[in-house]
């Protein structure tokens, strides 16, 4: 293509249709080169972008536009998969002709009067008669309540490239298929948009019926899980007093990431819907070592409340609660022998608990002995313990899950999960101990707080989160590496849009 050819008013967004065409030919033949799993980062796409501009002899001005198309490419397949009921149509409410629009707003957006002076009214009833959610706003808060509440699994966003690019690391985030559609001015006035490119990917569709995870079915199984009729079930009658007051513990108030994660790298690897018998017993492994963690932990700091409620020594006194912490960690081991997994599953699952007990008791052991004679510890000691003393529960349970699914799965990403879980649990330990500064928990065990600010630790906060989802390059599994990328979203409650429209800017400043 010669330099000029794309040459536009719009200093962003090529103007012609055929010279659209062309940057969108360009962009899938890339695209199918790559083959490569979304969600990538950001910086990754745009230097992809930069590769397609430069072969196309274009203004480097559209390099933006060119790394949108990029992205939506790679979420094509996936976005087709999902069917026109789970889809959301955002559009600007910019799009619409202000001087004559009659249109009232609510806490939604704008409520189109279907005048048909603009474009709207006909993109939002072609959506509508699929299947579609259709919203008229910026950028709100209420596309992330739509896909909490699992109204929404995938998205076509209208906007300007400016808000597409602020709006990328939350759709990064929530790791949902996303169909981005750049406007062809910017202004937040009179705007319009390509509307048969809007239209073919409204009606997008295919024959793969690929089931996209469910997360919040699936925390919903795990949660049923712990139950204690449900707990009967799979870990066998209890035989005592102690075994009762043992499985109460367990089935107490708790995030359950660990069981969670568990059995969402097993659906994701190996897609079923019916979750096996085996698999429940490992999620339940997990969260038992975990839980025995908590009991000790709480009689070592010193700790009377958890969850709200009295902790277990509190409730039961020392040693009894040391006695069902014992046995929940033999419950978790029984359990992996009990399953019906091979014996080179049940023999690596165990190899990876026990070394994972073994972190953890060095990390709480480097604590305790800080807590006996504190002393100013420099960041990179506080950042050691935490990754002994945090991590492996992730790690653990990270890795059972995969084992579920097979050793030869397990071991193509193994690594992976090792490296993801560290900076993971890294990440939620420096996050609770902001949590903790308003107390005075932070006083009494290693803690960043003396040793650096509340915004350095909140940067090395996102250094850490940023390391979990770098570590997730070499997995070539789309469900999963969503999964695991969704899953950080999920932790640190990365779950608001907000609106950076220049117009709702102003109308704030």
């Amino acid at each position: 293509m010669p330099p000029n050819l794309m040459r536009a008013p719009s200093p962003n967004i090529p103007q012609t249709l055929a010279d659209r065409q062309r940057v969108l030919q360009c962009v899938r033949e890339t695209v199918a080169e790559l083959d490569a799993v979304p969600p990538l980062p950001l910086a990754e796409i745009q230097a992809h972008a930069d590769r397609v501009a430069q072969a196309l002899q274009c203004d480097p001005a559209y390099r933006d536009y060119i790394a949108v198309l990029i992205n939506n490419e790679l979420w094509r397949e996936a976005f087709a998969a999902i069917p026109f009921q789970r889809r959301l149509l955002l559009l600007p409410k910019c799009l619409r002709a202000e001087a004559v629009c009659c249109a009232e707003f609510d806490a939604f957006g704008l409520l189109c009067k279907r005048c048909g002076q603009c474009s709207i009214s006909d993109l939002q009833e072609q959506a509508e008669r699929l299947g579609y959610s259709v919203l008229v706003a910026e950028g709100s808060a209420v596309v992330m309540a739509l896909i909490q509440v699992k109204k929404v699994e995938a998205i076509v966003g209208v906007s300007c490239l400016d808000v597409l690019e602020r709006a990328f690391p939350n759709m990064e985030a929530a790791a949902i298929p996303g169909i981005a559609i750049p406007l062809l001015q910017n202004g937040c006035r009179d705007t319009s948009v390509d509307l048969d490119w809007v239209r073919d990917y409204i009606a997008l569709t295919a024959d793969d019926t690929a089931r996209r995870l469910d997360l919040d079915a699936l925390r919903a199984d795990v949660d049923a899980w712990f139950a204690p009729e449900s707990l009967d079930r799979i870990m066998g009658a209890p035989q005592g007093r102690t075994d009762e007051i043992a499985r109460e513990w367990l089935a107490r108030a708790g995030k359950r990431w660990r069981p969670f994660l568990c059995a969402g790298v097993f659906q994701a690897l190996e897609d079923k819907k019916t979750l096996p018998e085996d698999l429940k017993k490992i999620a339940v492994a997990a969260e038992c070592f975990h839980k025995a963690s908590l009991i000790h932990d709480d009689i070592e700091d010193g700790d009377t409340e958890r969850y709200g409620a009295q902790t277990l020594h509190a409730e039961h006194g020392l040693a009894v609660a040391l006695n069902a912490g014992d046995l929940l960690i033999g419950e978790g081991y029984r359990l992996i022998a009990d399953s019906s997994l091979s014996a080179a599953q049940k023999a690596e699952m165990l190899r990876c608990a026990a070394e994972g007990h073994r972190h953890l008791c060095r990390g709480q052991g480097a604590e305790l002995c800080w807590m006996r004679a504190p002393q100013p510890l420099t960041q990179e000691q506080v950042l050691e313990i935490f990754r002994h003393k945090t991590a492996p529960a992730f790690e653990v349970a990270l890795h059972l899950g995969a084992l579920t699914a097979g050793c030869e799965q397990h071991g193509a990403i193994a690594s992976t999960l090792s490296a993801y879980s560290e900076a993971l649990g890294i990440a939620y330990q420096i996050h609770d101990d902001n949590e903790d500064r308003a107390g005075d928990a932070a006083a009494r065990r290693p803690s960043l707080v003396p040793a650096i600010s509340r915004e350095q630790a909140q940067l090395l906060l996102e250094h850490y989160k940023g390391a979990a989802i770098r570590s997730l390059v070499a997995i070539d599994n789309a469900p999963l590496k969503g999964l695991l990328r969704r899953v950080i979203g999920k932790i640190f409650n990365e779950t608001e849009f907000n609106a950076w429209c220049r117009e709702i800017q102003q109308e704030r400043a």
